[in-house]
Protein backbone atom coordinates (compact mmCIF):
# COMPACT_ATOMS: atom_id res chain seq x y z
CA UNK A 1 0.00 0.00 0.00
CA UNK A 2 1.36 3.29 -1.02
CA UNK A 3 1.83 5.75 1.90
CA UNK A 4 1.05 9.33 1.73
CA UNK A 5 4.62 10.47 0.96
CA UNK A 6 4.86 7.77 -1.96
CA UNK A 7 1.69 9.20 -3.70
CA UNK A 8 2.71 12.70 -3.31
CA UNK A 9 5.89 11.92 -5.12
CA UNK A 10 4.51 9.84 -7.57
CA UNK A 11 1.57 12.37 -8.45
CA UNK A 12 4.67 15.23 -8.67
CA UNK A 13 6.39 12.93 -10.98
CA UNK A 14 2.78 12.25 -13.19
CA UNK A 15 2.39 16.08 -13.35
CA UNK A 16 5.93 16.91 -14.47
CA UNK A 17 5.18 13.97 -17.21
CA UNK A 18 1.84 15.22 -18.18
CA UNK A 19 3.71 18.98 -18.69
CA UNK A 20 6.65 18.00 -20.80
CA UNK A 21 5.80 14.32 -22.73
CA UNK A 22 8.14 12.76 -20.74
CA UNK A 23 11.53 12.76 -18.50
CA UNK A 24 14.60 11.26 -19.09
CA UNK A 25 15.63 8.12 -16.94
CA UNK A 26 17.87 10.36 -14.70
CA UNK A 27 15.68 12.78 -14.34
CA UNK A 28 13.08 10.11 -12.72
CA UNK A 29 15.70 8.95 -10.90
CA UNK A 30 17.20 11.82 -9.38
CA UNK A 31 13.65 12.88 -7.83
CA UNK A 32 13.49 9.41 -7.22
CA UNK A 33 16.46 10.21 -4.67
CA UNK A 34 17.01 13.75 -3.96
CA UNK A 35 13.57 15.36 -4.61
CA UNK A 36 13.37 18.14 -1.29
CA UNK A 37 11.38 16.05 1.52
CA UNK A 38 10.36 13.26 -0.97
CA UNK A 39 13.00 11.38 -2.27
CA UNK A 40 15.25 8.33 -0.81
CA UNK A 41 18.06 10.10 0.23
CA UNK A 42 16.34 13.85 1.24
CA UNK A 43 13.54 12.15 3.39
CA UNK A 44 13.87 11.35 7.18
CA UNK A 45 14.75 8.04 8.27
CA UNK A 46 17.09 5.53 8.56
CA UNK A 47 18.44 3.74 5.26
CA UNK A 48 21.27 1.91 6.75
CA UNK A 49 22.44 -0.94 8.39
CA UNK A 50 19.75 -3.22 10.44
CA UNK A 51 16.63 -0.76 10.75
CA UNK A 52 17.39 0.38 7.27
CA UNK A 53 17.25 -0.65 3.82
CA UNK A 54 20.85 -2.50 2.87
CA UNK A 55 24.38 -2.40 4.54
CA UNK A 56 27.59 -1.21 3.30
CA UNK A 57 30.90 -2.25 4.52
CA UNK A 58 31.50 0.07 7.20
CA UNK A 59 28.39 -1.76 8.72
CA UNK A 60 30.19 -5.17 8.38
CA UNK A 61 32.64 -3.93 11.17
CA UNK A 62 34.90 -1.32 12.41
CA UNK A 63 38.25 -3.23 10.93
CA UNK A 64 37.03 -1.59 7.28
CA UNK A 65 37.49 2.17 8.75
CA UNK A 66 40.72 1.13 10.80
CA UNK A 67 42.08 -0.20 7.55
CA UNK A 68 40.87 2.59 5.10
CA UNK A 69 42.41 4.54 8.13
CA UNK A 70 46.03 3.32 7.92
CA UNK A 71 45.75 3.61 4.18
CA UNK A 72 45.18 7.55 4.55
CA UNK A 73 48.09 8.27 7.63
CA UNK A 74 50.06 6.88 4.78
CA UNK A 75 48.72 9.32 2.32
CA UNK A 76 49.72 11.48 5.30
CA UNK A 77 52.89 10.57 5.23
CA UNK A 78 53.39 10.56 1.21
CA UNK A 79 51.92 14.93 1.52
CA UNK A 80 55.08 15.52 3.78
CA UNK A 81 52.81 15.14 7.07
CA UNK A 82 51.86 18.55 6.29
CA UNK A 83 50.07 20.77 8.96
CA UNK A 84 46.65 21.37 6.82
CA UNK A 85 45.12 17.62 6.25
CA UNK A 86 41.71 17.36 4.97
CA UNK A 87 39.60 14.51 4.66
CA UNK A 88 36.92 15.16 2.56
CA UNK A 89 34.00 12.61 3.29
CA UNK A 90 30.91 13.05 0.57
CA UNK A 91 27.98 10.75 1.60
CA UNK A 92 28.82 11.10 5.10
CA UNK A 93 25.34 9.84 6.40
CA UNK A 94 25.10 9.15 10.23
CA UNK A 95 29.01 9.50 10.70
CA UNK A 96 29.52 5.68 11.21
CA UNK A 97 32.57 5.77 8.87
CA UNK A 98 33.75 8.98 10.05
CA UNK A 99 33.91 7.85 13.98
CA UNK A 100 35.66 4.66 12.77
CA UNK A 101 38.14 6.45 10.88
CA UNK A 102 38.90 9.87 13.76
CA UNK A 103 38.81 7.15 16.20
CA UNK A 104 41.46 5.02 14.82
CA UNK A 105 43.70 7.93 13.90
CA UNK A 106 43.57 9.35 17.86
CA UNK A 107 45.05 5.88 18.90
CA UNK A 108 47.85 4.98 16.33
CA UNK A 109 48.79 8.68 14.57
CA UNK A 110 48.41 11.38 17.31
CA UNK A 111 50.18 13.44 15.06
CA UNK A 112 48.56 13.70 12.76
CA UNK A 113 44.98 13.93 14.45
CA UNK A 114 45.91 17.29 15.76
CA UNK A 115 46.19 18.51 11.96
CA UNK A 116 43.60 17.11 10.61
CA UNK A 117 40.22 18.34 9.12
CA UNK A 118 37.28 15.68 8.74
CA UNK A 119 34.96 17.41 6.36
CA UNK A 120 31.41 15.78 6.21
CA UNK A 121 29.29 16.28 2.92
CA UNK A 122 25.85 14.86 3.01
CA UNK A 123 22.60 15.94 1.10
CA UNK A 124 20.29 14.82 3.54
CA UNK A 125 19.74 17.84 5.92
CA UNK A 126 18.58 15.79 8.69
CA UNK A 127 21.49 14.08 8.98
CA UNK A 128 23.66 16.91 10.46
CA UNK A 129 22.45 16.22 14.13
CA UNK A 130 22.97 12.81 14.14
CA UNK A 131 26.58 13.20 12.90
CA UNK A 132 27.59 15.53 15.57
CA UNK A 133 25.97 13.29 18.09
CA UNK A 134 27.93 10.43 16.87
CA UNK A 135 30.93 12.45 16.44
CA UNK A 136 30.74 14.43 20.05
CA UNK A 137 34.26 13.12 21.42
CA UNK A 138 36.09 14.86 17.84
CA UNK A 139 34.16 18.39 17.73
CA UNK A 140 36.94 20.22 17.21
CA UNK A 141 38.45 18.32 14.07
CA UNK A 142 35.07 18.48 12.47
CA UNK A 143 33.51 20.80 9.69
CA UNK A 144 30.32 19.99 7.42
CA UNK A 145 29.94 21.17 4.07
CA UNK A 146 27.15 21.21 1.27
CA UNK A 147 27.16 19.08 -1.75
CA UNK A 148 26.97 22.34 -3.63
CA UNK A 149 30.01 23.95 -1.82
CA UNK A 150 31.82 20.50 -3.49
CA UNK A 151 30.58 21.51 -6.82
CA UNK A 152 30.85 25.10 -7.23
CA UNK A 153 34.60 25.72 -6.47
CA UNK A 154 34.15 27.33 -3.07
CA UNK A 155 36.02 24.77 -1.64
CA UNK A 156 39.40 23.76 -1.54
CA UNK A 157 41.83 21.10 0.51
CA UNK A 158 44.87 19.10 0.58
CA UNK A 159 44.50 15.59 1.53
CA UNK A 160 41.79 12.98 0.43
CA UNK A 161 38.65 12.84 -0.67
CA UNK A 162 36.54 9.68 0.19
CA UNK A 163 33.50 8.10 -0.83
CA UNK A 164 31.72 4.67 0.13
CA UNK A 165 28.96 3.92 -1.93
CA UNK A 166 28.08 7.22 -3.22
CA UNK A 167 28.25 6.96 -7.06
CA UNK A 168 26.63 4.03 -7.54
CA UNK A 169 23.15 6.60 -6.42
CA UNK A 170 23.60 8.89 -8.63
CA UNK A 171 20.89 9.23 -11.37
CA UNK A 172 21.79 7.08 -14.98
CA UNK A 173 20.46 7.46 -17.86
CA UNK A 174 18.82 4.59 -19.84
CA UNK A 175 19.98 3.52 -23.19
CA UNK A 176 19.07 0.62 -25.64
CA UNK A 177 20.68 -0.46 -28.83
CA UNK A 178 18.37 -1.17 -31.22
CA UNK A 179 18.67 -1.91 -34.88
CA UNK A 180 17.99 1.72 -35.27
CA UNK A 181 20.93 2.69 -33.71
CA UNK A 182 21.39 3.51 -29.66
CA UNK A 183 18.25 5.26 -28.43
CA UNK A 184 17.50 6.47 -24.81
CA UNK A 185 14.74 5.42 -22.49
CA UNK A 186 12.09 8.02 -21.54
CA UNK A 187 9.86 7.87 -18.50
CA UNK A 188 6.04 8.03 -19.88
CA UNK A 189 2.80 7.91 -17.97
CA UNK A 190 0.16 5.44 -18.88
CA UNK A 191 -3.34 5.29 -17.51
CA UNK A 192 -1.65 6.79 -14.05
CA UNK A 193 0.93 4.52 -13.63
CA UNK A 194 4.66 4.79 -15.19
CA UNK A 195 5.62 3.82 -18.68
CA UNK A 196 8.55 3.64 -21.07
CA UNK A 197 8.83 4.66 -24.07
CA UNK A 198 12.52 4.40 -26.76
CA UNK A 199 13.51 7.53 -28.54
CA UNK A 200 16.82 9.78 -29.70
CA UNK A 201 19.34 10.26 -26.64
CA UNK A 202 18.69 13.60 -25.61
CA UNK A 203 22.36 14.90 -25.22
CA UNK A 204 24.76 13.01 -27.89
CA UNK A 205 26.98 12.64 -24.63
CA UNK A 206 25.58 9.44 -24.28
CA UNK A 207 27.14 8.17 -27.34
CA UNK A 208 30.46 10.08 -26.58
CA UNK A 209 30.57 7.94 -23.18
CA UNK A 210 30.19 4.89 -24.78
CA UNK A 211 32.71 5.62 -27.18
CA UNK A 212 35.35 6.77 -25.14
CA UNK A 213 34.86 3.79 -22.71
CA UNK A 214 35.05 1.77 -26.00
CA UNK A 215 31.77 0.00 -25.50
CA UNK A 216 30.06 -1.27 -28.07
CA UNK A 217 26.15 -2.24 -27.05
CA UNK A 218 24.61 -5.85 -28.60
CA UNK A 219 21.40 -5.48 -30.51
CA UNK A 220 18.44 -5.15 -27.20
CA UNK A 221 21.30 -4.46 -24.86
CA UNK A 222 20.28 -1.68 -22.07
CA UNK A 223 23.12 0.22 -19.86
CA UNK A 224 23.03 2.47 -17.60
CA UNK A 225 25.33 5.29 -18.42
CA UNK A 226 26.25 8.06 -15.83
CA UNK A 227 27.13 11.68 -16.95
CA UNK A 228 26.37 12.81 -13.17
CA UNK A 229 29.05 10.73 -11.84
CA UNK A 230 31.77 12.57 -14.56
CA UNK A 231 30.64 15.62 -13.65
CA UNK A 232 30.95 15.21 -10.04
CA UNK A 233 34.30 14.15 -10.35
CA UNK A 234 35.69 17.62 -12.67
CA UNK A 235 34.21 19.32 -9.82
CA UNK A 236 36.13 17.32 -6.85
CA UNK A 237 39.28 17.10 -8.84
CA UNK A 238 39.08 21.43 -8.83
CA UNK A 239 38.58 21.41 -4.86
CA UNK A 240 41.59 19.07 -4.17
CA UNK A 241 44.71 21.22 -4.69
CA UNK A 242 47.23 18.12 -3.67
CA UNK A 243 46.29 14.53 -2.46
CA UNK A 244 44.26 11.72 -3.19
CA UNK A 245 40.32 10.86 -4.53
CA UNK A 246 39.76 7.14 -2.95
CA UNK A 247 36.38 5.72 -4.28
CA UNK A 248 34.87 2.70 -3.04
CA UNK A 249 31.74 1.43 -4.67
CA UNK A 250 30.39 -1.99 -6.62
CA UNK A 251 31.12 -1.93 -10.02
CA UNK A 252 33.75 -2.86 -12.99
CA UNK A 253 35.86 -1.50 -15.35
CA UNK A 254 34.17 -0.78 -18.92
CA UNK A 255 34.63 -4.23 -20.88
CA UNK A 256 33.37 -6.04 -18.12
CA UNK A 257 30.31 -4.01 -16.67
CA UNK A 258 29.07 -3.57 -20.81
CA UNK A 259 29.58 -7.02 -21.13
CA UNK A 260 26.87 -9.32 -22.93
CA UNK A 261 26.25 -11.28 -20.19
CA UNK A 262 24.57 -8.03 -18.82
CA UNK A 263 22.16 -7.58 -21.68
CA UNK A 264 19.48 -5.60 -18.94
CA UNK A 265 22.17 -3.63 -17.65
CA UNK A 266 22.96 -3.44 -13.76
CA UNK A 267 19.92 -1.31 -12.11
CA UNK A 268 18.56 -2.71 -8.99
CA UNK A 269 16.36 -1.31 -6.60
CA UNK A 270 16.65 -2.01 -2.62
CA UNK A 271 13.97 -1.88 -0.07
CA UNK A 272 13.97 -3.24 3.66
CA UNK A 273 17.12 -6.01 2.72
CA UNK A 274 15.22 -7.27 -0.35
CA UNK A 275 16.27 -6.34 -4.17
CA UNK A 276 13.98 -5.66 -6.98
CA UNK A 277 14.59 -4.21 -10.71
CA UNK A 278 11.43 -2.54 -10.90
CA UNK A 279 12.50 1.11 -9.92
CA UNK A 280 8.76 2.84 -10.91
CA UNK A 281 7.35 1.28 -7.54
CA UNK A 282 7.65 2.50 -3.97
CA UNK A 283 8.95 6.24 -5.41
CA UNK A 284 10.74 7.88 -2.70
CA UNK A 285 11.17 4.72 -0.59
CA UNK A 286 13.47 2.54 -1.94
CA UNK A 287 17.13 3.08 -3.46
CA UNK A 288 17.86 2.91 -6.74
CA UNK A 289 21.64 1.80 -7.79
CA UNK A 290 23.81 1.28 -10.84
CA UNK A 291 27.11 -0.29 -10.95
CA UNK A 292 29.68 1.95 -11.32
CA UNK A 293 31.97 2.31 -14.93
CA UNK A 294 35.37 2.50 -13.12
CA UNK A 295 36.75 3.26 -16.65
CA UNK A 296 34.67 6.29 -16.98
CA UNK A 297 36.10 7.49 -13.55
CA UNK A 298 39.49 6.90 -14.45
CA UNK A 299 39.75 8.61 -17.76
CA UNK A 300 37.42 11.37 -16.75
CA UNK A 301 39.96 11.96 -13.99
CA UNK A 302 42.95 12.42 -16.12
CA UNK A 303 41.60 15.15 -18.07
CA UNK A 304 41.36 16.86 -14.47
CA UNK A 305 44.91 16.10 -13.42
CA UNK A 306 44.03 13.03 -11.63
CA UNK A 307 46.06 10.20 -12.28
CA UNK A 308 45.40 6.17 -11.33
CA UNK A 309 47.54 5.41 -8.59
CA UNK A 310 45.75 1.98 -8.03
CA UNK A 311 42.22 -0.11 -8.79
CA UNK A 312 41.38 -2.80 -7.05
CA UNK A 313 39.10 -5.41 -5.35
CA UNK A 314 38.26 -4.59 -1.84
CA UNK A 315 39.46 -7.84 -0.51
CA UNK A 316 43.00 -6.68 -2.03
CA UNK A 317 42.85 -3.04 -0.59
CA UNK A 318 41.81 -4.10 2.42
CA UNK A 319 44.94 -6.89 2.84
CA UNK A 320 47.23 -4.43 1.52
CA UNK A 321 46.33 -1.56 3.86
CA UNK A 322 47.00 -4.20 6.91
CA UNK A 323 44.37 -6.41 7.97
CA UNK A 324 46.49 -9.40 8.54
CA UNK A 325 48.39 -6.90 11.12
CA UNK A 326 45.39 -5.87 12.59
CA UNK A 327 44.34 -9.55 13.20
CA UNK A 328 47.34 -9.88 14.67
CA UNK A 329 46.96 -7.04 16.99
CA UNK A 330 43.38 -8.27 17.92
CA UNK A 331 43.95 -11.70 18.61
CA UNK A 332 46.95 -10.85 21.11
CA UNK A 333 44.83 -7.93 22.52
CA UNK A 334 42.72 -10.30 25.09
CA UNK A 335 39.72 -10.34 23.41
CA UNK A 336 37.77 -12.89 23.89
CA UNK A 337 36.89 -16.08 21.59
CA UNK A 338 33.58 -14.90 21.06
CA UNK A 339 34.53 -11.45 20.21
CA UNK A 340 37.41 -13.02 17.58
CA UNK A 341 34.88 -15.12 15.86
CA UNK A 342 32.76 -12.03 15.15
CA UNK A 343 35.30 -10.15 13.89
CA UNK A 344 36.48 -13.00 11.48
CA UNK A 345 32.48 -13.48 10.35
CA UNK A 346 32.87 -10.09 9.80
CA UNK A 347 35.53 -9.76 7.61
CA UNK A 348 34.47 -13.13 5.76
CA UNK A 349 31.74 -10.78 4.23
CA UNK A 350 34.04 -7.78 3.63
CA UNK A 351 36.63 -10.05 1.76
CA UNK A 352 34.96 -13.06 -0.32
CA UNK A 353 33.07 -13.07 -3.17
CA UNK A 354 30.34 -15.19 -2.89
CA UNK A 355 27.59 -13.89 -0.82
CA UNK A 356 30.25 -10.85 0.59
CA UNK A 357 31.50 -8.02 -0.69
CA UNK A 358 35.09 -9.09 -1.99
CA UNK A 359 35.57 -8.67 -5.09
CA UNK A 360 32.51 -7.21 -6.29
CA UNK A 361 33.82 -3.73 -4.80
CA UNK A 362 36.07 -2.15 -5.74
CA UNK A 363 39.03 0.51 -4.89
CA UNK A 364 40.26 3.33 -6.79
CA UNK A 365 42.49 6.03 -5.89
CA UNK A 366 43.38 8.78 -8.29
CA UNK A 367 46.57 11.17 -6.75
CA UNK A 368 47.13 14.96 -7.58
CA UNK A 369 50.31 16.50 -7.47
CA UNK A 370 51.82 13.40 -6.20
CA UNK A 371 54.56 11.40 -8.12
CA UNK A 372 54.57 7.77 -7.53
CA UNK A 373 52.61 7.10 -4.79
CA UNK A 374 53.73 4.07 -3.21
CA UNK A 375 50.27 3.34 -0.79
CA UNK A 376 50.00 0.25 1.55
CA UNK A 377 47.33 -0.83 -0.93
CA UNK A 378 50.35 -1.56 -3.23
CA UNK A 379 52.31 -3.91 -0.84
CA UNK A 380 52.25 -7.82 -1.85
CA UNK A 381 50.17 -9.05 0.52
CA UNK A 382 51.01 -12.42 -0.43
CA UNK A 383 54.71 -11.58 1.33
CA UNK A 384 52.79 -9.94 4.08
Amino acid sequence: MESTTDTELKNLLLARIAKAGRLTFADFMAACLYEPGLGYYTSPGRKVGAEGDFYTSMNVHLMFGRLITREICRMWELLGSPADFAIVEAGAGGGQLAADILETIAEINRPFYDVLTYRLVEKEPTLKAAQQEKLAGHLSRLAWSSPEELADGSLHFTGCLLSNELIDAMPVHLVEMTPAGLMEVYVTAIDGEFGEMLDEPSTPALAEYLKESDVALLAGQRAEINLAALDWLQSVANALDRGFIMTIDYGYEADELYAPVRKNGTLLCYYQHTTCEDPYTRVGKQDITSHVNFTALIKEGERWGLRKAWLGEQYRFLLGAGLMEEMLALETSGATETELLKTRLALKKLMLPDGGMGDTFRVLIQAKGVEDPQLLCMRDWGKL
